[in-house]
């Protein structure tokens, strides 16, 4: 076969793609990967009030976890996503071309280590031997790893299973696992039955904080700063309503029956869910706490255990260089 034959096929790919990349950013369209974490960012999703703003097309798909998200977004179907400071940590690490533009939630106790009543598990030195589940590279997962080391725990000796939120929750329906570390509408599910062992927050207080974060592709992006600047403006919007009115967010607001729309969480769940979660002002946002400076120490914390883990081959010298608050202060008007 000779050279040129075999280059055709993929010279013709890279026309096409060229151009039907061109197409897309004629048409303004972009693909926002989101989660089924509980958080005020559903209602601009369900109000279309973003599309109405920008004039672009938004293509919502929902994925389930962290770790689908980047790949998406690695292989360029993806421009927005949501994901945990895990799975940013690990797509940084890799050198991939994102930025952290916005801290969609502080987790709180929004994440937590349930046992099984009847497991035998009072605290984390009783994991030994036991069947643990949570999503492998996620907030969750660092949580986990981390507190059992403090413990003395060695992880060799617990049998922690990488497993979905949708397949944990039917692991536990069936008896099949001991204990879960999971986050909403899962954990809501998960603790009737169960006790919580340990939470993001209290783990957190011992220097290991998570959060979820809003990711872009920092090219494109910088080519539709115009977007990323409405969006932030939306994202800032929504908190700010939730923030002063969680009172009227029950079960049968509008508001809350978007949120459970786009989770596919049950109404009722959604406000006690919420409630564990802090959703931090424009102004907290570019705090030092967050993407002021302590949002890239987290992202550094959380690439020393991904690599003690064999989740990532180094740990980058800047993880600064992955967060930018210039959207919000554009937003701002600074």
């Amino acid at each position: 076969m000779t050279l040129t034959r075999t280059l055709a096929p993929l010279i013709t790919a890279l026309a096409l793609a060229s151009a039907g990349g061109a197409f897309a950013q004629a048409k303004k369209e972009v693909t926002f990967a989101h989660q089924d974490m509980l958080v005020p960012l559903r209602i601009v999703q369900e109000s279309g009030e973003l599309e109405k703003a920008t004039g672009y097309k938004i293509n919502w798909r929902m994925f389930g976890g962290g770790g689908d998200v980047i790949k998406a977004m690695t292989s360029g179907d993806v421009q927005i996503g949501e994901a945990g400071s895990s799975p940013i940590t690990a797509a940084a690490s890799q050198g991939q071309d994102i930025k952290l533009i916005w801290i969609l939630d502080d987790i709180a106790d929004a994440e937590a280590l349930i046992a099984r009543n009847g497991s035998g598990i009072n605290g984390i030195k009783d994991l030994k031997g036991k069947k643990v589940a949570t999503p492998f590279v996620s907030t969750a997962h660092y949580q986990l790893m981390a507190i059992m080391k403090v413990e003395g725990v060695d992880a060799k000796g617990v049998n922690v299973m990488n497993m979905r939120p949708p397949e944990v929750a039917a692991a536990w329906e069936r008896g099949d696992i001991d204990a879960a570390f999971i986050w909403d509408p899962v954990l809501t599910k998960i603790k009737g039955n169960g006790k919580v062992i340990a939470t993001s927050k209290t783990i957190g207080a011992r220097g290991f904080p998570t959060f979820d974060g809003v990711i872009v592709n920092a090219k494109w992006a910088a080519e539709n700063e115009a977007f990323v600047v409405e969006l932030v403006k939306a994202l800032a919007k929504a908190d700010d309503t939730y923030r002063k009115n969680k009172a009227k967010w029950t079960a049968d607001s509008a508001e809350v029956k978007a949120v459970a729309k786009w989770t596919k969480a049950d109404a009722k769940d959604v406000p006690p869910s919420m409630a564990l979660y802090t959703f931090p002002t424009m102004a907290e946002q570019i705090s030092p706490t967050w993407l002021g400076g302590g949002a890239a120490k987290a992202l550094t914390a959380t690439a020393a255990f991904l690599k003690e883990q064999g989740r990532i081959q180094e740990v980058k010298a800047d993880y600064g260089a992955y967060v930018t608050d210039s959207y919000i202060k554009k937003a701002m008007g600074k």
